[in-house]
């Protein structure tokens, strides 16, 4: 018969900190009936939290990154996040923002918010793997980073802080180009062409030329936030409602 230490027995021999019960059945060759009991009693007991139904971890487990890829099949850790976790941005949001292609609601476990995105399937992509054996989680890569917060800037921590993380990030040309096309924002291409421009970053004549062949006649606002004033920028199709003087030192700016 199988017992409560034979299942954290199986935990510490595969060293597992948050897991499924699904795949306690399946390790301990278990009914879902019988896992579930015996998970409940850990629960119980001390030994397991329950963060949903059907997802456990152990009682001193709080790596929020790895909980959020396990709040929602495809999660990925994203957006104010994910430039904070590729050092871009030394601002902490208080809330982890989560991109996904399902319907999710926001959650609070621990005492910390998990606040879930959905995105169209096409746009899921540039997704890399941070951690650890069981302590692995899904995060937006640089460059999806970087474009996702300029489609989305209210999950971004605010414009001074996409400037400055635009300015400071190591970007790749090409992964840049895949990630707005995959985005498929013209304004926000127009943003990132002339911001890049302004900036005068290295080697990126891929994604310019891309982003020169996406405009169009429009002229869209260089901040959104801001009023609509400035004088237009044919080259980029925008209105410059920012001096550049202060975005060059908005972009300078310590976080």
């Amino acid at each position: 018969m199988v017992e409560q230490r034979h299942v954290i027995q199986e935990l510490d021999n595969r060293e597992v900190d948050i897991f499924y019960s699904h795949q306690v059945s399946k390790w301990l060759n278990i009914s879902a009936e019988s896992t579930k009991e015996l998970l409940d009693g850990l629960v119980n007991n001390a030994f397991l939290h329950r963060i949903e139904r059907g997802k456990y971890c152990r009682h001193n487990f709080r790596n929020e990154y790895v909980i959020s890829n396990y709040l929602v099949e495809d999660g990925v850790v994203a957006y104010w996040t994910a430039l904070n976790l590729h050092g871009l941005t030394e601002q902490f949001p208080n809330t982890i923002f989560v991109q996904t292609t399902r319907q999710k609601k926001h959650k609070t476990i621990f005492g910390v918010r998990y606040q879930f995105v959905k995105i169209q399937p096409q746009k899921m992509m540039g997704v890399i793997t941070r951690g650890y054996g069981n302590h692995q989680f899904r995060m937006t890569g640089v460059e999806k980073t970087i474009v996702d917060c300029f489609h989305l800037p209210q999950y971004s921590g605010g414009y001074t802080e996409l400037l400055h993380a635009l300015n400071k990030a190591r970007i790749s040309s090409t992964k840049l180009t895949e990630a707005a096309k995959a985005v498929n924002n013209i304004a926000v291409i127009k943003r990132l062409g002339f911001l890049i421009e302004l900036f005068e970053k290295e080697n990126m004549t891929t994604f310019i030329r891309f982003a020169q062949k996406k405009l169009n006649e429009k002229y869209n606002l260089l901040d959104p936030q801001e009023d609509d004033s400035g004088h237009f920028n044919s080259r980029w199709r925008l209105r410059i409602n920012v001096p550049k003087e202060d975005i060059l030192s908005m972009s300078e700016k310590t976080s």
